[in-house]
Formats: C-alpha cells, sequence, structure tokens
C-alpha cells in the first residue's frame, strides 16, 4: 500500500514540483535550450517544444495584464530572457531540421510548422512573406521600438529621481511619520523599483534583438534552402522555392508570433503606473467613467452610419450600443447620487426633552484649518496630513511613555485661508499660517547662498525663514537649507505643541492604563503602590509634574520604584517629584547630553546661592523682583552662549532650589534644563563652564 502511494501520480508531480523549487529547475533548463542549439531535434521534440513556446507567451502575457503593479513581477526581466533564449533555440534547432530534411515533404519539420506554412497562410509563399512582414513590422516598427523608448525613459526618471526619493524618506522619518521599520520598507521598495526599471531598460534589447535575429533567420533559410534543394537534393528551382519557402516561413510564423505576444508584455508592463490597481477594472473605469463620451461617440457613429455607401447597419448598431450604454451609465449614476442625498425617515419629529447627551465634549486635541488647507488633510486629494499626524502620534507615544490622543482635524471658515489652529480641551494653545502653493526653507546655522522667497518665520520655533516657490528646493538645498513642505510645518509645529502641553494631557484614566501595563510586569509592585502607599490623584500629579519638565515618563517600573521607596512617608507631590527625578537621574542626564562623559553646567555663585535659600524660607516664598530680573536676564544670556556653542545648557543648583527655579524658567528662558546636585548619576563628570551671579 505505501509503496502505491509513493508511486502515484500526484506524489510524482508534488516531487517534480519541490526538485524544481529547489533550485535545480532552471539551470537545467537552460541546459535544455542551449543544448537544443547543438543536438538535433525529431520533429515530433519541435512540435512539443514550440507548442510549449506558445502557451508560456500567453501565460506571460497574461501575468502581465493581471498583476497589480509592475514592482509585483520583478522576476520579468530574467523570464523575458529565458523566453528569447528558448526562441532562439527553436529556430536553430527548427533551421537545421528543414535544411536537412525538407525535401521529403510539407511535415518535415513537424505539424506545428506545417499548419502556420500551410493552414494559416493557405500554403502560399507570397502571401506568407507579406503576412510574415507585417507581422514583424508590428512587432519590431511599433511595439518593440515603444516599449524600448518607455523603458529607457523610466530607467532614467527613475534614477534620477532616486537621490530625492531617499531624502523624502529621511524627511518623513524625521518629523515622525514613518518608523524606522516603515522606512526601511520604503527604501526597499525605492531601490527595487529602481533595480527593476533598470533591467527593463536593459531586456527591451533582447526583443528588438529577437526582432532582428528573426527577419536574419527568414532570409538565411530561404537562400540556404534554395542552395541545398538545388544543388544537393536536385530539385527544380519553382519546387525548391515553393517547398522551402513554405517551411521556413512557417517555421518564421511560429516564433513571431510568441515573439509579438512578448513584446506586447513588455510594452504592457513598462506603461504601468506603480499604484496598485487592476488594469482591465482601470481602463473599463477611466474609458468609460463619462456618459458624455459615450453619447459624443453614439452621436459620430449615427451621422457617419447614415451617410449613403458607408456599412450602415456595423455603424447604427454600434450607435445603439453607445447610446444605449450612455444611457445606463447616465440613470446609474442619478439613482447613487438620490441614494447618497436621500433624507434618513425617522418618522414623525416630536420635540425632546434636552439632556446630558446634548452636552458636547471638547476634543482632547484639535486642529482646525482654514478652507485652503482642506486638500492637505484629505487623502483622496493627494494630502498626507492625516498620515504626518498618525506619524507625530507615534513618535510622542514612544517619546513621552503614553497613548496620545487622537488628532481631530475640522475646517474652521473664522481661520484665514491658509491658517491653522492647535487645540488641546478646547483652548488654542499655538497657530500659525502657512503657503500650500510653496515650501519653507530653513536656515539650519550654515548656508552657502541666499535664496528668493517671502520672509516669514517657522511657526513650532520661531526661526526665520522663506516661503519659495517649489522649482527652487533643488537649488536651496544645495546652498545648505533645510526645505519642508506646508504638511511637514504643520506636523512639526502640532508635535512642538503637544510635547509643550503633555502634562495636560495625561489623565487619571492614561496613569491607570500605565500601571495596568505595568502590572502584567510587576503586579506586586502596583497592588503596594496604589491604592496602599499612594492615591492614583496624587501619581497623576507626580507624572505631570515630570511631563512638564521635559521628563519622560516610559520607564513606569523605575517611577513606581522610586515612589515605593519612599513607603508613604510623604504625599507630597513636590517632594516626591524630587525624589523620582534622583531615580532618572541616569534618563534626564542621557536625554540632555547623550552618552557624552562629560557634561557642562553653570552653577550659581555663592552670594546668590544664600540668597535664594532666604527666598525659600521665607514666609512668602517670593524673590526680590530686581534680583529676579537680573537673574532671568543672566541665565538667559548663558542659554544662548550654549546653544550658539552646540552645547546643552543646564543649570547644577542645590536639591532644595532646583523646584523654585525650574518654575521660576519654565516659560521664560527655553531650553535650559534645571539639576540637582544629587540627579547627576556617579559616572558622569561635570565640567563648570559659568556662574550666574545677581
Amino acid at each position: 500500500m505505501a509503496d502505491a502511494v509513493a508511486s502515484s501520480p500526484l506524489t510524482r508531480i508534488f516531487a517534480l514540483r519541490g526538485w524544481l523549487t529547489r533550485g535545480l529547475g532552471v539551470p537545467v533548463m537552460l541546459l535544455v535550450m542551449l543544448s537544443m542549439m547543438v543536438v538535433p531535434l525529431p520533429p515530433i521534440a519541435l512540435d512539443a517544444f514550440f507548442s510549449f513556446n506558445i502557451a508560456l507567451a500567453i501565460a506571460i502575457l497574461l501575468a502581465v495584464i493581471y498583476v497589480m503593479r509592475p514592482l509585483d513581477f520583478t522576476a520579468f526581466p530574467t523570464v523575458l530572457l529565458m523566453v528569447t533564449l528558448l526562441r532562439l533555440a527553436l529556430n536553430v534547432a527548427s533551421t537545421r531540421v528543414v535544411l536537412l530534411e525538407g525535401h521529403t515533404g510539407p511535415d518535415a519539420a513537424g505539424q506545428v510548422i506545417q499548419a502556420f506554412g500551410e493552414f494559416v497562410i493557405g500554403g502560399d509563399y507570397a502571401v506568407g512573406l507579406v503576412v510574415f512582414a507585417i507581422i514583424t513590422l508590428i512587432n519590431f516598427v511599433v511595439v518593440t521600438k515603444g516599449a524600448e523608448r518607455i523603458s529607457e525613459v523610466s530607467a532614467r526618471f527613475t534614477l534620477d529621481a532616486l537621490p530625492g526619493k531617499q531624502m523624502a524618506i529621511d524627511a518623513d522619518l524625521n518629523a515622525g511619520s514613518l518608523t524606522r521599520e516603515e522606512a526601511a520598507a520604503r527604501r526597499e521598495e525605492v531601490r527595487q523599483e529602481a533595480d527593476f526599471y533598470g533591467s527593463m531598460d536593459g531586456a527591451s534589447k533582447f526583443v528588438r534583438g529577437d526582432a532582428i535575429a528573426g527577419l536574419l533567420i527568414l532570409f538565411i533559410n530561404i537562400f540556404g534552402g534554395l542552395a541545398i534543394g538545388m544543388l544537393q537534393r536536385g530539385l527544380p528551382a519553382g519546387e525548391a522555392l515553393q517547398v522551402y519557402t513554405l517551411l521556413t516561413i512557417g517555421d518564421g510564423l511560429v516564433a513571431q508570433v510568441p515573439a509579438l505576444l512578448l513584446s506586447t508584455s513588455v510594452a504592457i508592463l513598462v506603461t504601468r503606473m506603480s499604484q496598485p490597481q487592476d488594469m482591465s477594472a482601470q481602463m473599463v473605469g477611466q474609458l468609460f467613467s463619462s456618459p458624455r463620451t459615450l453619447l459624443v461617440t453614439a452621436g459620430v457613429l449615427l451621422v457617419l452610419g447614415l451617410i449613403p455607401g458607408m456599412p450602415n447597419l456595423a455603424f447604427l448598431t454600434l450607435a445603439a450600443a453607445a447610446g444605449g450604454a450612455a444611457y445606463l451609465l447616465h440613470r446609474r449614476r442619478q439613482a447613487e447620487t438620490l441614494r447618497q442625498n436621500e433624507p434618513v425617515d425617522s418618522g414623525p419629529q416630536t420635540p425632546r426633552e434636552l439632556g446630558w447627551d446634548d452636552v458636547a465634549a471638547d476634543d482632547v486635541i484639535g486642529l482646525e484649518v482654514g478652507y485652503k488647507l482642506i486638500p492637505l488633510a484629505d487623502s483622496r486629494q493627494g494630502g498626507e496630513l492625516m498620515g504626518r499626524v498618525k506619524g507625530v502620534r507615534k513618535k510622542l507615544t514612544r517619546e513621552l511613555g503614553f497613548l496620545m490622543h487622537p488628532v481631530h482635524i475640522r475646517d474652521d471658515l473664522s481661520l484665514p485661508p491658509e491658517g491653522y489652529r492647535i487645540a488641546i480641551h478646547g483652548v488654542p494653545v499655538a497657530a500659525g499660517e502657512v503657503r500650500v502653493d510653496r515650501e519653507m526653507a530653513l536656515n539650519p546655522g550654515q548656508v552657502f547662498g541666499p535664496v528668493e522667497g517671502i520672509e516669514t518665520r517657522d511657526p513650532a520655533f520661531g526661526l526665520p525663514a522663506y516661503w519659495i516657490e517649489p522649482g527652487q528646493r533643488d537649488s536651496a538645498q544645495e546652498n545648505g537649507w533645510t526645505v519642508v513642505d506646508p504638511t511637514t510645518v504643520i506636523a512639526t509645529h502640532l508635535s512642538q505643541a503637544l510635547r509643550t502641553h503633555a502634562a495636560e494631557l495625561l489623565g487619571h484614566d492614561e496613569v491607570q492604563h500605565l500601571l495596568d501595563n505595568l502590572a502584567r510586569a510587576a503586579p506586586r509592585l502596583v497592588e503596594d503602590l496604589v491604592p496602599k502607599l499612594l492615591p492614583l490623584s496624587v501619581v497623576v500629579k507626580v507624572l505631570g509634574s515630570l511631563l512638564e519638565e521635559g521628563v519622560s515618563v516610559r520607564n513606569m517600573r523605575g517611577i513606581a520604584e522610586a515612589l515605593a521607596a519612599q513607603g508613604g512617608a510623604s504625599q507630597d507631590p513636590v517632594t516626591l517629584t524630587a525624589a523620582v527625578r534622583v531615580a532618572l537621574g541616569r534618563q534626564i542626564v542621557q536625554e540632555i547630553n547623550g552618552m557624552e562623559a562629560e557634561l557642562p553646567v553653570a552653577t550659581l555663585a555663592e552670594p546668590l546661592e544664600r540668597m535664594l535659600h532666604q527666598s525659600l524660607q521665607d514666609s512668602q516664598h517670593a524673590i526680590e523682583p530686581g534680583l529676579a530680573e537680573r537673574m532671568h536676564d543672566a541665565l538667559k544670556q548663558f542659554t544662548q552662549r550654549q546653544e550658539t556653542a552646540g552645547r546643552p545648557a543646564v543649570l547644577l543648583v542645590p536639591a532644595g532650589l532646583r523646584g523654585m527655579l525650574a518654575r521660576f524658567i519654565r516659560n521664560s528662558v527655553k531650553g535650559l534644563h534645571v539639576l540637582a546636585y544629587n540627579e547627576i548619576p556617579p559616572d558622569r563628570q561635570i565640567r563648570m563652564t559659568d556662574s550666574v551671579t545677581g
């Protein structure tokens, strides 16, 4: 029984498939094709190979038609080479049989060549020559020539656009629209596209060379057959011309028909768009999308059908068909419009009392845009704002440590046409304007030439910038300017606004989710912390204080461990925040200064430090106004000097003063980090670069 199963036809078929997919199929097929040029083949083998060649050409044509996009058939250039080599090998094999055995009759080279020589062209070699010449001209002059030109232009444009596509991917990655995995996939797709069209440019030369070879083989076979038939076989000139020409033309047609199918496949593939679309549905949907087109076509056909002497029946039938199709398409569009606009019948409307459901809650995060910016948010019009906003949410979620709320985008006619506004809990926190038809050029710190445009400022950081024409992008980038599109400007401003107001986005529900996630890995820690040691509201205030000072809460386990270590000794959020900052000292310093072993800092002069301690001990907890103003100016100048030198601005103070000074400079001196002495990790060295005096 086992032997019967092992030797069944189905088992042998699967064994053959496995043998082919293990990498042995293609080398063996290549060796067989090359051997056909040397080893004589019997007529029955020629019939099998010619039939297989025609079937293979049809299969390739259908595969090209049904493929969704060109990059889904990346093996096509190699397939094109293999099929071309197979056809040339068959030409050599059939030529040998025609010249050696042609005198024996029209079936000397097999039934396939005989059928094409007698049935297709009616046994008349003059007609055969004309038909062969027409097919060859169509293949060589029209299809192959056009496909070769399109392949060349596509390859050139794809390679020229490669640097720009790579830069666009890098810009999307930096803006947060793409993750590293998505960016790597996009880069791989761009590389495959460049390789594919470059290969197609070279592979189209195979088809051109095959068409030329078909012409040369035809003439060589005719003259060679005449010479062999008359000189070696002793046939009369007329009989030799009849026999060998018919066989040669049949052989040429058997090769040219698959060649024409393959050339058509090349032309179809290189004229396809890169978007994944079904070609049949795309052609029918776009060609017959308008009833007006069919109606005008019906009118022209009707006029032609009424002219005396014309094939009236054919034209009038086609006119009726086109008119009927236009009428049906028009009726279908009317029905769709009515169905979309049909009001929903909800029965008799009776007034009802107002309820709490009528109180509309404000969106947690809202992005309101002017009417000219609506296309940027509409993906159907090619807008990328929705994708960029999604990328901003992903990036902030990963960096801040909690799930960023969805952003509700809506239009607002009260805004300027190209203006936008960012709101949190219904309260505007940022606003700006962009130019839809221009791009923003930013000075990254060093440029090699000016740009011409409308002077403006970056809405996210207030940096000087220019709105330039899209055509100036390349020249501006060559001069060192950073050029971004309006969508990136809005997305960057949104990211900066959400990062600044992150503490307002973290509420009780979000903190509970963070604790629930932590409970999966450390259930006892969460159980002992909330609510045994601390209520949830205190944890929310501590995490909010960290976010206000730019500290990520992604290390939730470290935060919980630090809070639990207090053992419930204090429930003051300020005290608990200071303890958590000490536990997160390594993370805080790393976010400020990276992996550098030395941290440049400024400290307070001893008299100023003593005065601040005295102010802190005072019941009013207030700094004398003149002293506050002098401190503010000194800290602002220090921050500017550090930013100009490309170094972080850090003020190192005693732990008792850190909270007060952090609140003092939070909204007035952007970019200054206030750290306590006990927050510096033991393995980090500090270098005092400045001393702040009052």
